[in-house]
C-alpha cells in the first residue's frame, strides 16, 4: 500500500510538471494504459494519481473523453492566486496570535529544513519542505474550516507555486520571506506576519511577468478580456 502511495505521489509530480510546462496541453487525453506503459507501473498507482490531479482541478472527467487536461486562463489563475494569498495572510495572521510556544518551535525546526533544501538547491525537496512548513501555519491558526479551504486552493495552484521556484533566486527568496514569516509569528504580531505572508505568496508586477514568461502559450488562449 505503502509503495503504490510513493508511486502515485511521485507520479502525480511528474504529470503536474508536464502539464505547466506545455508537455501536456489543455484536453490532452490522459490514459491509464498509456500512462502505465510510459511510467512502467501498474494502473493502480496511476489510477490513484490521477484521482489526486483531478481533484486539485488540475485534470477532468470529460464524457466520451475520459480523463483529460484541464483548462485555465491567465485571468482565472491570477484570481486564485489573490485568493491564496489572502487566504494564506488570514492564517499567518490567526497563527501569530494563537500558535503556543511548541508549535512555534516546530515551525522554527520546519523552517531550518527549507534552510536546508535552499542550501542543497534541489527544488522538489525545497518544494515539499516548503509546502510543510505553509501547513503548519495553516494548523496553527486553529480554523479547521479555514486550514481545509486554504489547502483546496494551494493544491490547484500547487504545480505554479512549484513552477516559480524554477526562477533564478527564487528558492532563496522564498526561504528569506519565510524567515520574516517565522519572525513576525514568534513575536505574536498578527499585521506583521499577514503583511509579510500576503507579499511572501500574491504575484504582482515583476513576479507575474516572470511566471507568464515561463509558462506554456496554450494557456493564453481563451484569456478573458481585463
Amino acid at each position: 500500500m505503502g509503495r503504490t502511495l510513493n508511486l502515485a505521489t511521485t507520479l502525480v509530480g511528474q504529470l503536474e510538471r508536464d502539464i505547466v510546462t506545455g508537455a501536456l496541453q489543455p484536453g490532452d487525453k490522459l490514459d491509464e494504459r498509456t500512462l502505465s506503459e510510459r511510467f512502467n507501473v501498474s494502473r493502480t498507482p496511476v489510477r490513484e494519481a490521477l484521482q489526486k490531479l483531478s481533484s486539485s482541478g488540475l485534470v477532468e472527467t470529460r464524457p466520451r473523453r475520459g480523463t483529460v487536461v484541464a483548462s485555465i486562463t491567465i485571468n482565472e489563475l491570477i484570481e486564485m492566486f489573490e485568493v491564496m494569498s489572502e487566504l494564506e495572510s488570514y492564517c499567518a495572521r490567526l497563527a501569530a496570535r494563537r500558535m503556543m510556544a511548541q508549535e512555534v518551535d516546530a515551525l522554527r525546526r520546519l523552517h531550518e529544513d527549507c534552510v536546508r533544501e535552499t542550501e542543497r538547491g534541489e527544488t522538489d525537496p525545497y518544494y515539499a519542505a516548503n509546502v510543510t512548513f505553509h501547513e503548519a501555519i495553516y494548523a496553527g491558526a486553529h480554523n479547521t474550516y479555514l486550514a481545509r479551504q486554504t489547502q483546496a486552493v494551494r493544491n490547484r495552484l500547487s504545480p505554479y507555486r512549484r513552477l516559480q521556484l524554477y526562477r533564478p533566486g527564487r528558492i532563496e527568496g522564498s526561504c528569506a520571506e519565510h524567515a520574516e514569516v517565522l519572525d513576525a509569528i514568534a513575536k505574536h504580531d498578527p499585521e506583521a506576519a499577514g503583511a509579510v505572508m500576503l507579499r511572501h505568496v500574491d504575484i504582482q508586477g515583476a513576479a507575474l511577468n516572470d511566471l507568464l514568461a515561463i509558462l506554456p502559450r496554450a494557456y493564453l488562449s481563451g484569456a478573458k478580456a481585463g
